[in-house]
């Protein structure tokens, strides 16, 4: 580990560039972090698809959502269920915790709570938040999440690494 001193080189609402000796990182400013939600309905997976503006295309992910953007006291819990809720109209009676991970950990020090959640009931469209998100709930057989990834891809949509958990055969149940 580098004993050099974390210097900020930039600070935005949600992420920070630093340097700590010659290694530039980002992170997410304020201590916000995030979570990924693993849901099933009807024995189909549940995925979204959303404008992400850093790759200049819609992006095909699983829910997910930011852990104190807007309550420093949220919880990773509430969020998911909160999150699955706005984002895809699904409800959760219980959300179980998978453990900690970080997606690209050479270039952002973010890390994400991967979550499961238990016994979904539709609530709502889903959609996001009007006027700010555009997002297409999908929901796929997990025996043809492959094939449909491989369709999104071919419509020029972004695949999140995410989805490896589900494309490698992941215990989901």
């Amino acid at each position: 580990m580098s004993e050099a001193p974390v210097e900020t080189i930039w600070e935005g609402r949600f992420v920070t560039v630093k340097r700590r000796g010659t290694w530039e990182y980002v992170s997410r400013s304020r201590d916000i972090r995030a979570v990924v939600i693993l849901a099933k309905h009807d024995r189909k997976v549940v995925l979204v698809e959303q404008e992400r503006i850093p790759i200049g295309r819609r992006c095909l992910e699983l829910p997910a959502g930011l852990i104190g953007d807007e309550d420093e006291n949220a919880d990773v819990e509430d969020t998911a269920v909160r999150e699955l809720e706005e984002e895809t109209g699904f409800t959760a009676e219980r959300i179980e915790r998978i453990g900690e991970f970080y997606s690209s950990p050479g270039m952002v020090s973010e890390s994400f709570t991967l979550v499961r959640a238990h016994g979904l009931t539709r609530v709502g469209e889903g959609g996001g938040v009007a006027g700010h998100e555009d997002i297409t709930v999908h929901l796929v057989e997990r025996g043809a999440i492959a094939a449909f990834v491989e369709e999104r891809r071919a419509a020029g949509v972004g695949i999140d690494v995410r989805l490896l958990l589900l494309l490698g055969g992941a215990p989901f149940d």
